[in-house]
């Protein structure tokens, strides 16, 4: 995750203030609606960033800011003096976690087996009465995995100086007391940049509710295993940076276009404007849109149609589409749904609405893309995945030549399935997925290849640090203790690395990995090898 004391850097954050100081020298509307989309940009960087109670507080000032778009401009000083006391409010909490108390990134030391990638990551667990072994266990394996972990009673107490990207709470068995929803209260006060979890919550709406309005960001319900709140406080680091938004524009008026396009880049998303319908196939297939605004009324074919045939492609089955046009029938709109469209909005735009759309459609779309490419145990890249995602790190690090890939697999497998049964031989694997996770960069690939195998490349790595790092997390893992009813069992891997330049392309790179890999298991297991190790 991006280090809060980093916020004070964040151009949105500059955007909003200039803007906020443009209306006030001005009282013009158009000035008031920049502002309040860069109220909307700021909001949806800070959920990026998991930055939930500075989400809420931006959340909070723009639903405030929609509500006087329309009220007469220049707004009254009152409506002015209550917007700029939630801006100071906002303003100051950007204040208190921008301070310098955020970690510092460890730096490499001689002999530690440290590598300067990895970040300090901090958990803060309250602990009610009677779930102390929970506590502990979650702890353990949180503590293998590279996290720095402090336990404590729900009580106030004074925090060392660092950031907590998790705080979990852990209820007393005998449940929830108005005391301890007060205490949670208090804590997101304190704990602004952090995700705050609640393991234990009952199926209840009126219980769920309650304790998403005192702040917690994530329930975990009774009887969900331990490892879904381990896999989402691992997934809290991954900050590796998203490929901005693309929307294609399809409309005929170019006025309308620009103002559109103009709309949209203000949000940071990427446009391509199609005048001509008849070239919209080898647009799509060139620019790879997240979105398509169809403009309903068009030469030659309308917007339905062209809609009609992107359906037929199997490539665009899924691509959200949504219609721009001034159609007011309901019954032709409902029509344009159904043969296609996503969703539809009247002309003229509004432009807060208008980029929210755009927003969620193409990262709900993101998020099915991505479901079909994770591994369902491991919540890693599967093999098809994994293997596209280095062919696209080759391409990238080719010039120069820093990249090294790994194949990992763990000692004896077959053993331990024939053993313990195969929940333990899940549980080991897991656990071997969440080191990796955990130890590694956001931007590393993370892959399980098959089985027990998995596949790891290191952009910016040479052989000498993809060895020591992957040896660091061979001596962890060799460590870990993998905890299955009441008997606690240890596995090793051995893996094999090779790197540019000496190998070109993944194909070659992955199959000098393996020979590697394959050399290790000779070597006796339980080691790392490189390619250049071998003649």
């Amino acid at each position: 995750m991006k280090s809060a004391d980093k916020l004070a850097d964040e151009p949105h954050i500059g955007s909003l203030m200039a803007r906020w100081e443009r209306y006030l020298s001005t009282r013009a509307v158009e000035e008031f609606v920049d502002f309040t989309m860069a109220l909307n940009n700021l909001g949806a960087r800070f959920g990026e960033l998991r930055l939930p109670g500075l989400t809420r507080l931006c959340e909070g000032l723009e639903n405030a800011a929609v509500a006087r778009i329309d009220s007469p401009h220049p707004l009254s000083e009152r409506d002015v003096a209550a917007l700029q006391r939630q801006i100071d409010t906002l303003r100051g909490a950007l204040g208190s976690v921008a301070s310098p108390k955020a970690e510092p990134r460890r730096r490499k030391e001689t002999g530690t087996g440290e590598v300067p990638w990895i970040m300090p990551r901090g958990v803060r667990i309250f602990v009610g009465e009677g779930m102390d072994e929970v506590a502990g266990n979650i702890q353990r394996q949180l503590l293998f995995i590279g996290f720095e972990v402090l336990l404590s009673g729900w009580v106030e107490i004074e925090e060392p100086e660092r950031t907590n990207l998790a705080v979990i709470f852990l209820p007393a068995l005998s449940g929830l007391s108005p005391q301890d929803s007060h205490f949670i209260v208090a804590m997101r006060e304190r704990y602004r940049v952090s995700q705050l979890f609640y393991v234990g919550v009952s199926e209840d709406m009126d219980h769920m509710v309650a304790l998403l309005r005192s702040g917690i960001d994530v329930t975990i319900p009774v009887g969900e295993p331990i490892s879904s709140l381990i896999t989402q406080v691992i997934d809290l680091v991954e900050d590796s940076e998203k490929p901005n938004y693309r929307v294609l524009v399809v409309e005929d008026s170019r006025t309308t276009s620009v103002a559109i396009q103009r709309t949209l880049r203000e949000h940071g998303i990427d446009t391509l404007p199609v005048t001509d319908p008849s070239k919209l196939l080898s647009a799509i297939a060139g620019f790879e849109p997240d979105l398509v605004l169809m403009d309903m009324q068009m030469p030659q074919f309308d917007g339905v149609e062209a809609t009609r045939v992107l359906r037929q492609l199997r490539a665009y089955k899924s691509l959200p589409i949504v219609y721009l046009s001034a159609e007011l029938d309901v019954g032709k709109q409902m029509d344009a749904l159904r043969l296609g469209g996503d969703q539809f909005l009247s002309k003229p735009h509004n432009p807060i609405v208008l980029s929210a759309v755009v927003k969620t459609k193409i990262e709900r779309y993101r998020g099915m893309l991505r479901s079909t490419q994770i591994d369902g145990l491991t919540g890693l890249l599967n093999h098809t995945a994994s293997k596209a995602r280095l062919d696209s790190l080759v391409a990238m690090n080719a010039d120069s030549g820093e990249l090294s890939v790994v194949m990992i697999d763990i000692d004896h497998f077959k053993s331990i399935n024939d053993t313990h049964g195969h929940p333990v031989g899940d549980l080991v694997i897991r656990g071997l997925a969440w080191l990796l996770k955990g130890k590694l960069r956001a931007k590393d690939l993370i892959g399980r290849y098959g089985g027990e195998e998995f596949l790891v490349a290191l952009p910016g790595a040479g052989p000498e640090v993809a060895l020591e790092v992957i040896d660091n997390i061979r001596g962890a893992f060799s460590a870990l203790p993998h905890v299955a009813d009441d008997s606690t069992i240890y596995s090793t891997f051995s893996a094999g690395i090779a790197s540019l330049p000496q190998f070109s392309d993944a194909t070659s790179l992955t199959r000098a990995a393996d020979r590697a890999l394959l050399e290790a298991k000779r070597r006796g297991r339980n080691c790392v090898v490189s390619s250049l190790e071998i003649p």
